[in-house]
């Protein structure tokens, strides 16, 4: 597919339509990739990607200004010729990387870039939020224009403040607070995007909550050596020679694919025990402990839905297996609540963000995701059951019964709800969300999970 441009163009918006898993807003089934060269050529080539988030790149043919990759130190750096603005439109992202005489005016949410004499100004809009397609979490990201112009200089975007560390521009709305959301959103794609800098990067933060960075603030300390820049409220206009605006992640959620980086979720969770100080690298095994040591268990407690109704049961009978039990409500203390966690073998609960969470088990430990009644179990999968198998964890999924719901007390046994959840699920997100994931307590039948306790045991003497 060809499209005329004028000569100089320096930036393309790219939209397209998508398919959208019609239960959940936010899980697209298709997307373009595209890389945004700048160029000087009168004919730009727009080549579209399949869904796996391979990136693919707008050229002119024969005036691609290229870039290089070399080893430094054991560290992939890019040296850039010449290329400026480098934009990327993936699945679940967007994020542009600049290199030059780049300037960032807040007061305005804007970048400047400056361009070749020969070249016209360009622009591009992005929300730097990773999370593309949900219009839902957009509504609460602030855009962000990035523009280049001829000579910076004769533009009204003097330097106030000059950095010799590069800058990355990202926000803390969309779905920030839920903690599913903070990882797979936030978190993770922060540490894809600045880890390679080894803490020489400045966080320009938008849409700051303070809230969340003091939730996050080992991570954040850990990520970067400098003090965060509250953008939005800044009157100086920064300048940098490296900007990325946005952050980079994979399509799938609490992914990272080690075969396109040099990271691995093994290496983010190694992080984040570093960023914790956490003492236990494994689980327990209990074929070389003998019976000096019992395994803990871990259940996430919950207050308001999805909660366990029989608590004292669930923990009378493992305890009778020969489990250490540890109950607990997680909260925003990350700190606390990684320390328990890590102290476990085995962690269980109801569907829901606290299972995100188990990214500070040790390795080989195991989680336990009780399914609720309604059709759960693509979310399950995706939010937690996929993402474990990568964690070195090991995953078992326990499918409540009709029987073990609560919501048999507050729908006739013949009531869709019971009988035909999805049916439920085709009218759409929001009636789902408010039946199965908030009306919804569970009642274990505490014989029938036993045997998925035993199966715990029987994995930690492997």
């Amino acid at each position: 597919m060809r499209m005329p441009v004028d000569v100089g163009l320096k930036m393309l918006r790219i939209t397209n339509s998508y398919s959208f898993e019609k239960l959940r807003g936010d899980d697209i089934r298709s997307s373009m990739a595209t890389i945004v060269n700048e160029t000087s050529s009168s004919e730009i080539e727009m080549v579209e990607s399949d869904t796996t988030g391979t990136k693919e790149t707008i050229s002119n043919g024969n005036a691609i200004r290229s870039s290089t990759t070399t080893v430094i130190n054991n560290k992939n750096i890019t040296q850039q010729k010449e290329m400026k603005t480098l934009c990327h439109v993936e699945e679940r992202t967007e994020f542009c990387e600049m290199y030059g005489d780049i300037r960032v005016d807040g007061k305005t949410s804007t970048v400047f870039m400056a361009a070749d004499t020969m070249l016209e100004s360009g622009s591009w809009v992005i929300r730097p939020y990773s999370r593309r397609g949900d219009e839902q979490a957009f509504k609460r990201v602030t855009k962000w224009f990035i523009k280049s112009v001829v000579d910076a200089y004769e533009t009204p975007t003097q330097c106030d403040q000059r950095h010799n560390v590069p800058a990355i521009i990202f926000s803390t709305a969309g779905y920030a607070g839920n903690n599913f959301h903070d990882y797979t959103d936030i978190v993770l794609p922060l540490y894809l995007t600045s880890r390679q800098f080894d803490g020489e990067v400045k966080f320009l933060i938008t849409d700051k909550k303070p809230w969340w960075i003091k939730k996050f603030r080992n991570i954040l300390q850990k990520l970067s050596r400098y003090e965060l820049v509250n953008i939005d409220k800044e009157v100086n206009v920064h300048c940098f020679t490296s900007v990325t605006v946005g952050l980079k992640r994979y399509p799938q959620e609490l992914k990272i694919d080690s075969s396109k980086s040099p990271y691995s979720m093994k290496d983010f969770r190694k992080f984040l025990r570093s960023a914790y100080s956490l003492k236990k690298e494994n689980a327990i095994n209990m074929r070389d402990n003998g019976a000096k040591e019992r395994p803990r268990l871990f259940i996430l407690s919950r207050k308001n839905t999805r909660a366990f109704t029989n608590t004292n049961a669930i923990v009378g009978m493992a305890t009778r297996l020969g489990f250490e039990v540890v109950v607990t409500e997680v909260d925003s203390h990350v700190a606390k609540v990684a320390e328990m966690v890590n102290s476990c073998d085995v962690m269980m609960g109801v569907h829901g963000a606290g299972l995100t969470n188990m990214i500070f088990l040790p390795e080989n430990a195991i989680l336990i995701q009780v399914i609720p009644i309604g059709g759960f179990e693509w979310l399950a999968k995706t939010d937690f059951g996929e993402p474990s198998k990568d964690m070195n964890l090991r995953y078992i999924g326990y499918q409540i019964k009709t029987e073990e719901s609560t919501l048999i007390q507050q729908y006739p046994p013949d009531h869709e709800v019971l009988s035909d959840p999805y049916a439920i699920q085709r009218r759409g997100w929001n009636e789902f969300k408010s039946i199965y994931l908030q009306k919804q307590n569970v009642n274990l039948d505490v014989d029938r999970f036993r045997i998925t306790l035993l199966r715990a045991l029987e994995l930690l003497h492997q």
